[in-house]
């Protein structure tokens, strides 16, 4: 598939399963589900700061991690996955399949926000 991989930090929401994980782990080295690191229960804004605090790409389904970037600004960049309901395996194929879009963006230093569809 792909020989490169994203060392970024990737933190996906609440509402994106923690059995995706193990299944990009070879090309995300540093993803992790808000449920890893206790955030299971926080509120969109505590994700939001704890992402800016620490360095992640917060990946989400939520449009309101986008009002945030725009009203806050960046960091933390934002990956808006904009397509409905979706396997864990489909979501971790179109993530996979998108790792070097991924990777230039969160290396880009201009863009904040990334929105992936099917």
């Amino acid at each position: 598939m792909h020989n490169i991989i994203c060392e970024a930090p990737l933190l996906f929401d609440q509402n994106i399963s923690h059995r995706l994980i193990h299944k990009i782990q070879p090309y995300f080295i540093n993803a992790q589900q808000v449920r890893q690191i206790g955030l299971e229960n926080a509120t969109d804004l505590e994700i939001w700061h704890h992402a800016k605090t620490h360095g992640y790409t917060v990946v989400t389904f939520d449009a309101d991690f986008y009002d945030f970037s725009q009203f806050y600004g960046c960091p933390p960049k934002i990956i808006w996955l904009k397509f409905g309901n979706t396997t864990t395996t489909k979501l971790a194929d179109i993530i996979i399949n998108n790792l070097i879009t991924i990777d230039d963006f969160i290396n880009n230093d201009v863009l904040a926000c990334l929105k992936l569809s099917q």
